[in-house]
């Protein structure tokens, strides 16, 4: 039984790893020219419309779902991108969101 558990858990790495891969890889496509690739902010276009660093308290308290409507929706001037997107994307720009929130 332990040794099936422990396989499960084995699988299941390769599987997050891919996941957080894909969240980066479209990060960096779709967010990065803005918001840079460490999601700081620091880039000419996130200095000049004063983007917020992605990676702060204050944008990590919000929920997922927050989060993933923001991106969807859109806010301000950050554009929508439900139509481009899928959730499942979405869902791992947030994952990506996280673990940058953790690099800070």
């Amino acid at each position: 039984m332990a040794v099936g558990a422990m396989s499960l858990v084995l699988l299941a790495l390769p599987v997050t790893a891919i996941a957080a891969d894909e969240g980066a890889d479209l990060f960096k496509t779709k967010c990065a020219m803005c918001h840079g690739a460490d999601a700081s902010g620091k880039t000419a276009m996130g200095e000049k419309m004063k983007i917020r660093d992605l990676r702060s308290a204050e944008v990590q308290k919000q929920t997922d779902a927050e989060l993933e409507g923001i991106i969807s929706k859109g806010k301000e001037k950050m554009p929508a991108y439900g139509s481009k997107l899928s959730k499942e994307q979405i869902s791992k720009l947030v994952g990506f969101l996280r673990e940058a929130g953790k690099k800070k």
